[in-house]
């Protein structure tokens, strides 16, 4: 099974997937960020996003769920919005 998501945040790509095999994967702007391969313990990934003014914004996420997966988006500590794309 595989599920992907997409935000945008101020013209930034922000796109994690889940795949059985394959683990989790944050990416932003198509650039891998972080990664989680074994599914025993909580999913919890991180990144940066560097803005044009040279600021460097955190980014987590987290997916939770066996049957149904959610995923959750946070930059600067604030929910941002995902559409889930598959």
């Amino acid at each position: 099974m595989r599920s992907e998501w997409i935000a945008n945040y101020e013209n930034e790509e922000i796109k994690i997937t889940n795949n059985w095999f394959t683990g989790e994967k944050l990416f932003i702007n198509n650039e891998l960020q972080d990664e989680q391969l074994n599914f025993i313990t909580p999913s919890a990934m991180t990144g940066i996003i560097t803005t044009k003014k040279g600021e460097k914004l955190a980014v987590k996420t987290n997916i939770s769920g066996f049957f149904s997966t959610s995923c959750r988006l946070f930059v600067d500590n604030k929910k941002v919005a995902l559409k889930k794309v598959k």
